[in-house]
């Protein structure tokens, strides 16, 4: 019977995001994730075989993360779905904070992770695409929400500005719907 492995895969994931989340994106590499987990380089390899296959283990824990804070409901309307995705941005804003995000830059460089990422908002918009003034003002909101998210990778919320920005868009979500 082998000895059971101390460092698991989920523990090098919880490694990973500190080292990206105290030192930035450019920081994440094998060897700094090795040493920072106290292991060799090759253990690393062990549970991810290259830097794109750490990145896009990082990603996709994010995304179910992320997925499990929306925990959608298929009979909501658009304008409700918002509304739920909103909350789950702010809900995850502790953890996934613009060093994160710029990770994401990178991830996307890759086509097929492009292609996933593409079929991730495809998703959302099939569930925003009824021709109402709701599912309008709906994709509105979605589409300002994803552009502050974005804009957290320039650094916009240093000052703490992002959630007043969030504010805005659910007042006028409100408004319009």
């Amino acid at each position: 019977m082998g000895r059971k492995p101390t460092i698991t895969r989920d523990s090098l994931l919880d490694v990973a995001e500190d080292i990206v989340r105290t030192e930035g994106a450019k920081a994440l590499t094998i060897g700094a994730l090795a040493s920072a987990a106290g292991i060799s380089k090759g253990g690393v390899q062990y549970s991810f075989a290259s830097k794109d296959d750490l990145v896009r283990a990082l990603i996709e824990r994010w995304t179910q993360q992320f997925d499990a804070l929306l925990e959608t409901d298929e009979s909501l309307d658009a304008p409700a779905l918002v509304r739920q995705y909103i909350q789950a941005m702010r809900a995850s804003q502790q953890a996934m904070n613009a060093k994160m995000a710029g990770l994401m830059i990178g991830y996307i460089e890759d086509p097929e992770n492009l292609r996933e990422t593409r079929r991730w908002y495809h998703a959302i918009f099939d569930r925003l695409g009824a021709a109402t003034p709701e599912a309008q003002a709906a994709r509105v909101a979605f589409l300002a929400v994803e552009g502050l998210f974005l804009l957290r990778i320039v650094g916009i919320d240093e000052d703490g500005s992002w959630a007043g920005f969030v504010d805005d868009v659910e007042a006028v979500l409100a408004r319009l719907t």
